[in-house]
Order: C-alpha cells, then structure tokens, then sequence
C-alpha cells in the first residue's frame, strides 16, 4: 500500500510561508554557517601570513597560476550567473502555466553548471599538473577545500534539476501543479545560494591576494 506524505500548501501564520520553504529556509541557514566557518579561517590565515598566497616546501607559490586562472573563474562565474537567470525563469514559466518553457530554461540552466564543473575540471587539472596539491600549502589546502565543497553543491543540485525536468519529475505538474512549481521554488532557493556562494568565492580566492 502507498503512503503518501500529505502535503500543505497553506502559508503558516507564524512565518508567512509554507512548510517547504520554510524547510529550505533552515537548511540554507545550515548552509550559511557551513561556508561561514570556512571563510572566517581563510580571513584568519590570511591576515596573520606575511606573504600571501604562502611559499610551499617546494619554494614556489601559486600566485602566478592564479593570475593564468583568473579568466577561467571569470568566465565561471559568468556562466553561474547566468544559470540563476535561467532558475527563475523556469519558475515564471510555470506560473505562466508553460511546461515547455520551463524544461528549455532548466536545460540551459543545467547546461550553465555543466560548462562550470567542466571549466573546473581543467582548471584543477592544471594546478594538479603543476605540483600544486592540497598538500602544498595552507592556501591550496582551503581552495581545495572550499571550492571541492562548492562544486559538490552544484553536482548534488544538477542531480535535483534532472530529476524535474526528466518525465520522472514532470509527472508531478500533470496532478499536482501548485505543488510542483513550489519545488521548483525551493530548488531555485538552494541554487541561488550555491551562485552566491561562489559570488564570494571568486574575489576571494582570485582576486584579494
């Protein structure tokens, strides 16, 4: 026998939004402490080193590759923006009860964070290459980390967004519309914070050195 979670589209009096949201809401809260952490101890190794991005064992810095890399992050950056473009008019599509439109705007959309992961790819690729490793100083240690834990957001999100836009997920808008374009809300709440993250991420690791 199926059993089914009831689901409730009302909007609590206590935060004006529906459970969902609200769900999404703490979790991004969650998420915010996460990312948090991880930048206010670059911002303290970064103030209490005297050279910055540090000199590894092996007497090289990454600084250089950082300068050859830049343009990629920018172009990343570009791109994710653009993917969060894309999110919201997937949603407005939706509201304007427009199916179609919605699976073209989420492929261009999972296309954005394709080209992203692909671009990060070579860039870690390069660096790797180029002897530097996480373990080649604190600096690669936290790019690695930070930017390792933000690439694994946009895959977790990616697999959230095929799920949608696949017949698996669509079926959902043929009974239950409202609620269907709820998620795809809540979706678009999760992939804006993983964008701005990066939004962060960017001047921080590329450019404030």
């Amino acid at each position: 026998m199926d059993i089914k979670i009831p689901y409730n589209e009302d909007l609590r009096p206590d935060t004006g939004l529906y459970n969902a949201k609200l769900g999404i809401w703490l979790f991004l809260a969650s998420e915010v402490m996460l990312f948090g952490g991880l930048f206010s101890a670059y911002i303290l190794l970064r103030t209490g080193a005297s050279v910055w991005p540090p000199i590894g064992l092996d007497g090289h810095s990454v600084a250089h590759l950082l300068e050859e890399t830049v343009g990629l992050a920018t172009f990343n950056t570009v791109a994710l923006i653009t993917s969060s473009v894309t999110m919201v008019m997937s949603w407005i599509a939706l509201k304007m009860k427009d199916l179609s439109k919605f699976k073209m705007y989420m492929w261009i959309t999972i296309s954005c964070a394709a080209i992203f992961l692909i671009v990060k790819y070579f860039e870690y690729s390069h660096k790797i290459h180029e002897g530097f490793v996480p373990a080649h100083d604190v600096y690669m240690g936290l790019y690695y980390t930070m930017t390792g834990l933000h690439v694994l957001h946009i895959i977790g999100g990616m697999a959230v967004l095929l799920y949608f836009v696949l017949p698996v997920g669509t079926e959902m808008w043929e009974s239950e519309p409202q609620r269907f374009t709820n998620r795809i809300e809540i979706v678009g709440l999760y992939w804006h914070f993983v964008d701005l993250v990066w939004i962060f991420l960017f001047p921080v690791l590329y450019l404030l050195n």
